[in-house]
C-alpha cells in the first residue's frame, strides 16, 4: 500500500526520522528528561560559552549549568512550545539558512567561475543580428540564420533588413570587442564558444534573439589607465564643431607644454562624470569605448598625449597612465561572481545540488498530466483551487524514497494563478513548474536531514538554535515577562526586602505635568486635583483622555544633579532651556521629597531583576525534582580529569 503526503512539508519527516541519530563515536553524556545528550553537543556549548567568559571555567565547572540549560529546554518541550506554528515557522527559516551553503555542488559554480575567467584571456570582435523577444521571433531568426548559410544573402545585409540594434545594424551587424562580465552570459558564452568566421546557433540573451558572427578572436590586451578631455559637439552646427575643434588644439598645446592634466579636464571637459575626478576613467578592456577611443587608448604608450581626435561625442585628448595584462582570478573571482548572481549561473550549484539529491533519493515526476488536462480543458478560476479539487488533489504529482507526494501538496505554490480552458496549456505549465519545485524541495529536506548526522557543525548549531528558541519562551513566560507583569508580586518581594532597597541622598517623587502654555497648565493642575494619583498609569490615561497632546505627563523620581527640571522643581536649581517650546510651560503635581523606596515602582528595574532572580531558583528547584537526570559516569569523570 502506498504512504501519501497531505503537504510536500512533510517531506521534512527525514528530519525527524535522524534528528537524533549521532556517530557512534560520539557517546551519551547524560540523559535529561528521558532524552540522551551526546558528548559533543556538550562539548561544542562549553567551547562557545568558555571563548566568552573573562574568567575561564573548567568543563566539570561548566556541567552544573549545561544540565540547568537542558532542564529548561526540557520543561518548553513539556509544555508544546516545540509544537507551536511560531517555533515551526521560525525554526524551519534557519533551518533553511544555514543549510544552503552546504545545499549547493560548489564546484558547478568553479568551474563556471574558471569559464568566465577564460574569456579574459581573449578579445573577441563580434558581429550580431538581433531580433525582439516576441513570438515567432526564434523561427524568424533560425530562418534567416539558414539563408545566410546557403549563401542566399549575406550576413551585412540581412542585418541592414532585419536587424533590431540600429547602431550595429548601420555598420552591417559590426558591434566590436565582447567585454567579459560587460554582456548578458548567453550572449557572451555564445560569442566565445563560436569559431572565427563562424555563426553561432540563435541565442535568447533576454533582451532578443541574436545571431553572432565571431569575426576575429587575438590574446587580450589587457587594460589601459586613461583620462581624457572632452568637448562635446554632438547636434551642433559645423561653425560650432570648428570653433570646438580650435579649444581642443588649444587646450592640447598646453597639455603639451607640460601643464597638469587633470587640472585641464577639470576645468574644460565636458564629460561631467570624468572631469570631476580630472578626466580619469579608471582601467577598462578593449571594446569599452567608442572608435577610435578604443584603438588610440591602447596605441598609446605609458605617460603618452593623444592628438586631437573625433568621435561620435566630440572632440578628444587622452593621457594615458599606463597599461596592465588580465588580472589574476583571485582579483576577478568576486566581479565574476557578482555577475553570475544577474543569470542563472546564480543557481546552477543548488540545482546541481537538487538534481543529485533527487537522483539519490529516487525521486520521480508522476504521471499526473492526463488528470490536470482534463479538468483545465473544462475549468477555470483559480489553480489552486482547482488542483486541491477533489477530483485532483489525490493525484500523485510525485514519489520520493518511496513515498508519494499529492496534487493538493503543490496547490499552495499555485495561489494567485487564475485559468481558463483557452489558456489551459499555459496554466499547465505553472502545475508543472510547481511540481518540479515541490520535487526538489522534498529531496533538500531529506539532504538537510542527513546534516544532521554527517555534520556536527551544523547538527550543533542547529541545536543550539532550536533550544535557545525553547528556551527563550519557556524563560519569558516563567521568570522574565511573568516578573514584569506580576505587580502584586513585584510589591510583596519588595516589602518582603524592604533594607535592601536604599538611596545615598534624597529623591523627588513627582508627576511633571507638561502644557502648551500656562493657562492650559493651571487647567491640567485643577483637574488633576480631582484624580487618584496613586496608580500612575490610570492617572496618566485619564489626563490624555482630557487633554489629549496638549498636556503631557511624566513620572519622575531623581536626586539633586540627575534632572535639571526636577532640580528646578525640588531642589532650587535654576529654570532650565526647554527643549521645545511646545512644553515652555511645566509644574510638578504630588510632588514630595523622600529618603528611601517608597514602593517596588520607586525601584522598578532593580526589583524587577531580583524577582526574576527569585523565580528563576525556584523554577530551576522545581525543574530538578520534575526531571530525572541520569549521568554517565564515565563520561563524566573525564571532565574533572
Amino acid at each position: 500500500m502506498k504512504k501519501h503526503l497531505l503537504s510536500v512539508a512533510a517531506a521534512a519527516a527525514c528530519i525527524t526520522a535522524v534528528f537524533a541519530a549521532k556517530p557512534s563515536s560520539d557517546p551519551v553524556l547524560l540523559n535529561v528528561a528521558g532524552k540522551d545528550v551526546h558528548l559533543s553537543e556538550f562539548q561544542y556549548l562549553y567551547n562557545k560559552n568558555n571563548n566568552q567568559q573573562l574568567e575561564p571555567i573548567t568543563p566539570a565547572g561548566y556541567l552544573d549549568m549545561f544540565v540547568d540549560y537542558k532542564l529548561k529546554v526540557a520543561d518548553a518541550e513539556a509544555a508544546g512550545i516545540d509544537t507551536t506554528a511560531a517555533f515551526r515557522t521560525e525554526y524551519a527559516q534557519y533551518r533553511d539558512e544555514l543549510a544552503k551553503p552546504y545545499l549547493r555542488d560548489q564546484w558547478v559554480t568553479d568551474s563556471l567561475v574558471l569559464e568566465a575567467y577564460g574569456h579574459y584571456a581573449d578579445d573577441v570582435t563580434v558581429s550580431h543580428i538581433m531580433l525582439p523577444s516576441t513570438p515567432g521571433s526564434k523561427e524568424r531568426i533560425d530562418s534567416i540564420r539558414r539563408e545566410i548559410l546557403a549563401g542566399h544573402t549575406s550576413f551585412a545585409a540581412a542585418a541592414v533588413a532585419f536587424s533590431v540594434d540600429a547602431p550595429s545594424a548601420a555598420k552591417g551587424g559590426r558591434m566590436g570587442n565582447v567585454v567579459p562580465g560587460r554582456y548578458p552570459w548567453a550572449f557572451e558564452k555564445a560569442a566565445y564558444d563560436t569559431p572565427v568566421g563562424s555563426l553561432s546557433e540563435p541565442v535568447n540573451s533576454g533582451f532578443g534573439w541574436h545571431i553572432i558572427r565571431v569575426d576575429a578572436r587575438r590574446p587580450s590586451q589587457g587594460e589601459v589607465h586613461a583620462a581624457h578631455i572632452l568637448r562635446m559637439t554632438r547636434g551642433m552646427n559645423p561653425e560650432q564643431v570648428a570653433r570646438e575643434h580650435e579649444i581642443i588644439d588649444s587646450l592640447h598645446s598646453v597639455a603639451a607644454s607640460g601643464t597638469d592634466f587633470a587640472e585641464l579636464a577639470s576645468k574644460y571637459s565636458q564629460d561631467p562624470g570624468s572631469a570631476r575626478k580630472g578626466g580619469d576613467l579608471g582601467w577598462f578592456a578593449r571594446g569599452v569605448m567608442v572608435q577610435p577611443f578604443d584603438s588610440i587608448s591602447f596605441a598609446l604608450p605609458a605617460g603618452g598625449l593623444s592628438e586631437p581626435f573625433a568621435t561620435d561625442f566630440g572632440w578628444h585628448i587622452i593621457y594615458k597612465y599606463g597599461s596592465r595584462n588580465a588580472r589574476d582570478l583571485d582579483q576577478l573571482r568576486p566581479q565574476i561572481e557578482k555577475a553570475m548572481e544577474r543569470d542563472d549561473r546564480g543557481t546552477a550549484a543548488e540545482r546541481s545540488f537538487a538534481a543529485r539529491m533527487i537522483a539519490l533519493h529516487h525521486g520521480a515526476e508522476a504521471a499526473w498530466q492526463p488528470a490536470v488536462a482534463a479538468v483545465l480543458a473544462t475549468a477555470e478560476g483559480p489553480l489552486d483551487s482547482l488542483v486541491a479539487s477533489p477530483s485532483l488533489a489525490s493525484v500523485a504529482a510525485f514519489t520520493i524514497d518511496g513515498t508519494t507526494a499529492t496534487l493538493s501538496s503543490v496547490a499552495p505554490r499555485l495561489a494567485g494563478v487564475v485559468t481558463s480552458p483557452d489558456v489551459a496549456s499555459t496554466t499547465m505549465a505553472a502545475v508543472e513548474q510547481a511540481v518540479k519545485a515541490a520535487l526538489s524541495d522534498a529531496a533538500l529536506d531529506c539532504a538537510r536531514a542527513e546534516l544532521m548526522t554527517s555534520n556536527p557543525d551544523y547538527r550543533n548549531l542547529m541545536n543550539e538554535y532550536r533550544d535557545g528558541i525553547l528556551l527563550f519562551e519557556i524563560a519569558n513566560e516563567k521568570v522574565w515577562e511573568r516578573a514584569t507583569k506580576d505587580t502584586d508580586g513585584l510589591e510583596a518581594f519588595f516589602a518582603e526586602h524592604r533594607d535592601r532597597y536604599t538611596w545615598r541622598s534624597p529623591r523627588f517623587k513627582s508627576y511633571v505635568i507638561f502644557a502648551h502654555d500656562d493657562a492650559r497648565l493651571n487647567d491640567a493642575l485643577e483637574y488633576a486635583a480631582t484624580l487618584d494619583a496613586s496608580d500612575p498609569a490610570a492617572f496618566s490615561a485619564a489626563m490624555t483622555k482630557r487633554f489629549g497632546r496638549n498636556v503631557k505627563v511624566e513620572r519622575v523620581i531623581a536626586a539633586k544633579g540627575e534632572n535639571p527640571i526636577t532640580d528646578f522643581l525640588a531642589f532650587g536649581g535654576s529654570k532650565p532651556e526647554p527643549k521645545s517650546k511646545q512644553w515652555n510651560s511645566y509644574a510638578a503635581f504630588a510632588g514630595r521629597i523622600i529618603d528611601s523606596p517608597e514602593s517596588a515602582a520607586d525601584v522598578r528595574q532593580t526589583v524587577v531583576a531580583d524577582y526574576q532572580a527569585r523565580l528563576e531558583a525556584e523554577w530551576l528547584k522545581q525543574l530538578h525534582e520534575r526531571y530525572p537526570v541520569k549521568f554517565n559516569k564515565k563520561e563524566i569523570k573525564k571532565l574533572h580529569q
